[in-house]
């Protein structure tokens, strides 16, 4: 009880959130882990092995069925599109991102070591599959599936990495958009030849076709978005109007709507006006409030930054099939088992954590992009907004696991599903951010045709699925 009482002073405290913004995200986080646990309680898509000591029932839970393979690629679909939402506000709001991934590298990890320990260990290690502490002591016989796993995390943590910027240069929706393509386009390919494809192929790759437009269509946006914004930033020089710092500062990006209830006609109470959401005015504030600056970079340094992490993306998911299912038998020792899904998720959130921390700590002294530089000392008592920075990570960590579960359940292929991951993101994007308001008839058209274009290929990639049959 007093930890939730000091996360809601924490939270009350945090001037990047407003009380009925964290009400609504609140709400509707409950809801879906409400519906999941819905469809998770059925015996039809779990395979329990039970195990008694004294009076208590230990499981070891294994998915095993399609039904539950889809609820929880649905799950980890909500978790990957909402924990970017919140590292890009923190950093629209100033926060260095150097201090927001440290915060989210840690809370990554732990929920990872939660869902080893909570799903993987329960149950009697048995020798075809051993549970998570014992399988950590075979490390002298499965080290080559391990490398494979270790490798998985690096390539996320590049990936993510690398994204925190593109998500600044480039918008959160456009992003998660092509580097969600690229990776289907590459990593689902890659997943169906490493699955004994297991999934059908004629209904699998139309969907990968379709995805692969949608990177088309998602770069299109980002050009289109880009040129409203200069056109709007070159009325208002047209104009002469002079936005000063103090307005800059002052205005509020993200209000709450009960203040501006109270405030009348969006004025707060030193007469000083508010921008609207996709004006000039709004661009400005953002770009001087905001830790990493994008004015005056090229709009190809977001699609470059953008194209690299999905390629670094791509890669992560397919070390994970080789880890667990050994295609390639790196295992030489007759009768060695496969790593089990939870202690290769282990092991790749891992090496993804300690890269993590490595390249972050190094920018807090070495920073990027307009960033300005920072310190471990600085770090450590940077206490705005870090639940939210923490919780971000606990949102990407059970979502990765959920989709290799998914995975391993019916086929790394179809798992690939959570890849729409920027249908939740668009969502925020506009809610949160204000992203493509007030842009061109062109940009909406685009962007509709973007988002249909995703949901046509989630839901072909889904009817792929099959039963893994080993």
């Amino acid at each position: 009880m007093n930890c939730i009482i000091l996360f809601q002073c924490h939270v009350q405290k945090c001037p990047y959130f407003s009380r009925s913004l964290m009400t609504k995200m609140g709400h509707l986080f409950l809801f879906v882990l409400y519906i999941v646990m819905l469809l998770w309680w059925p015996h039809s898509f779990i395979t329990r092995h039970p195990v008694r000591h004294s009076t208590v029932v230990f499981e070891m839970l294994v998915i095993e069925d399609k039904g539950g393979a889809i609820a929880l690629t649905l799950a980890s679909l909500f978790f990957l599109g909402t924990w970017p939402a919140m590292i890009t506000l923190l950093e629209r709001r100033g926060r260095l991102p150097q201090h927001t991934f440290l915060d989210y590298s840690i809370t990554n990890l732990l929920a990872a070591v939660f869902i080893a320990i909570a799903f993987g260990q329960c149950g009697e290690s048995k020798p075809g599959t051993p549970n998570f502490f014992t399988q950590l002591t075979q490390i002298h016989d499965n080290w080559p599936s391990v490398l494979f796993a270790m490798a998985g995390g690096v390539a996320l943590g590049l990936g993510n990495l690398i994204a925190q910027y593109a998500w600044a240069f480039a918008g959160l929706s456009v992003t998660n958009v092509i580097c969600s393509s690229i990776v289907v386009v590459l990593g689902t390919t890659t997943n169906y030849f490493l699955d004994g494809r297991i999934n059908r192929a004629e209904i699998l790759f139309p969907g990968v076709a379709c995805f692969l437009i949608a990177v088309f269509l998602g770069a299109a946006v980002h050009s289109s978005n880009a040129k409203d914004n200069k056109e709007k930033l070159k009325m208002v020089e047209s104009r002469g109007l002079d936005l000063s710092d103090d307005f800059a500062v002052s205005a509020m990006v993200l209000s709450d709507p009960e203040e501006q209830k109270n405030s009348g006609d969006g004025d707060d109470g030193n007469g000083i006006r508010q921008a609207k959401p996709g004006t000039a005015e709004f661009i400005i504030q953002v770009e001087k409030r905001r830790s990493i600056k994008v004015f005056g970079s090229h709009k190809l340094l977001g699609l470059g930054l953008i194209f690299l992490g999905g390629a670094c993306f791509s890669l992560f998911a397919p070390a994970i099939n080789l880890a667990t299912n050994d295609q390639w038998h790196v295992l030489r020792k007759k009768g060695t088992p496969h790593l089990t899904v939870y202690t290769a998720f282990f092991y790749f959130s891992i090496s993804c954590f300690v890269l993590a921390i490595s390249l972050n700590v190094w920018f807090l002294y070495q920073p990027k992009a307009g960033v300005p530089a920072s310190t471990v000392r600085a770090y450590a008592r940077d206490w705005n907004c870090r639940f939210w920075a923490l919780f971000a990570g606990i949102l990407c960590g059970f979502g990765n696991g959920f989709q290799f579960m998914a995975g391993q359940a019916a086929g790394y292929a179809a798992a690939d599903a959570a890849q729409a991951l920027p249908l939740v993101s668009t969502f925020w994007g506009v809610i949160l951010f204000g992203e493509y308001r007030r842009s061109s008839r062109k940009t909406y058209l685009l962007l509709a045709a973007m988002l249909l274009m995703f949901v046509i290929a989630v839901a072909v990639l889904i009817a792929s699925a099959r039963h893994r049959k080993t």
